[in-house]
């Protein structure tokens, strides 16, 4: 327990004392996003590589105080050296095409050619998959390459969901903060330590991160540090889904591990998944930029962003929450327990983004009538 804190502070203190010169070399160097679009949010120039040192000061915090000669944890300690020497080589591609995207731009075609050659790493030699359902809709075991199709889509979900959502001063940086502490605690419970480690390493990261990025932001992660957020975060929700459950305490075993994963990403993959539905309808490409978020439509409810991101922060906390409760849904006795507990967590997504639009809509109507009376 001492080396996750140890874990956890090194990262956060790296990136707290590291980002103020990173911000001063990107606004010599003009490595900056300059509000040239209407969608864009900020009214100022802000340095867009914050990715550079989140990604650092993770890798410096984990590879410092990761202990390979605990001899009690030996076999799960050999088994993720092995898995991290491949998400290392994965998430340097997905970085230096987020850096890449960041200075010069990168067609949305080539960015996702390389999430998918990292999700093929990460399933095929990895094996770092989802191989069935866990009970929900009845289902248990998949066929491979059913499994690795549904690993791969997940993969590339997951990590263009974090890129999307970061949009606003705080959200993704605070969201991903939010994920790596439920997975990290998840993982404590299940005594799978290097995981731990890995999921409090890219907290503290965040945690340092946060102070610069929340509004009025300083500094932007940019896809430097989006992409690697995703990559990191499905993963940890991969191998939390895949756990044995023999090896879980008692409490644990009746929560389901899907719908403890998806809470965690829940607000990332609600907003994606909605924006590429409203995308696909139009007959646009899923890829195209526009302000159809959630945040978006917070902001457009005159909401700052500091009121924005908290609202989304609650949501996030209580789904996590929510998804703990389920608990007792599940029983060795009910079959249908994670698709019941799935199904409540659906729910409390869909009322919080009903009432995010029935209160968008409810602005528009007195602004539509506000500019009639004039």
């Amino acid at each position: 327990m001492a080396t996750l804190v140890l874990v956890f502070l090194t990262a956060f203190v790296v990136v707290l004392y590291s980002t103020p010169a990173l911000i001063k070399v990107a606004v010599l160097k003009r490595l900056i996003d300059a509000p040239s679009e209407e969608r864009k949010i900020h009214k100022r120039s802000i340095p867009t590589i914050g990715g550079i040192i989140i990604y650092a000061g993770t890798l410096f915090a984990y590879s410092l105080w990761y202990n390979i000669e605990d001899r009690i944890y030996y076999d799960k300690i050999f088994q993720s050296v092995t898995e991290f020497k491949l998400i290392i080589a994965t998430s340097l591609i997905l970085f230096f095409v987020g850096v890449k995207d960041d200075i010069v731009g990168t067609a949305p075609v080539k960015k996702l050619f390389a999430h998918i050659v990292v999700a093929l790493i990460l399933v095929l030699i990895g094996d770092i998959r989802i191989t069935g359902l866990h009970g929900i809709f009845g289902v248990s075991d998949i066929p491979y390459w059913g499994s690795v199709f549904l690993s791969i889509f997940t993969y590339v979900v997951v990590v263009n969901s974090f890129n999307l959502i970061d949009g606003v001063d705080g959200l993704a940086a605070g969201v991903g903060f939010l994920s790596c502490c439920a997975f990290g605690v998840w993982f404590i419970f299940a005594s799978e330590f290097p995981y731990a480690a890995l999921s409090f390493a890219l907290a503290g990261a965040l945690l340092g991160f946060l102070i610069f990025n929340f509004s009025p932001a300083k500094i932007f992660m940019g896809d430097s540090g989006s992409l690697i957020i995703g990559m990191f975060v499905c993963v940890m929700a991969i191998k939390l889904i895949e756990y044995p459950i023999q090896q879980l305490d008692s409490f644990w075993v009746n929560i389901s591990k899907p719908v403890f994963a998806i809470s965690a990403l829940a607000y990332p993959l609600m907003d994606t998944l909605r924006v590429f539905i409203i995308r696909a309808l139009k007959g646009q490409s899923p890829f195209n930029a526009d302000r159809n978020h959630i945040h978006h439509k917070l902001l457009d409810c005159k909401f700052s962003h500091t009121k924005t991101v908290v609202i989304i922060y609650v949501f996030s906390m209580l789904i996590v929450c929510a998804s703990v409760l389920t608990y007792f849904f599940n029983s060795p006795s009910n079959n249908n327990g994670p698709t019941y507990s799935l199904l409540a967590e659906v729910s409390i997504a869909a009322l919080f983004l009903f009432y995010v639009i029935n209160l968008n809509s409810k602005k528009n109507k007195v602004k539509r009538s506000h500019d009639s009376s004039h």
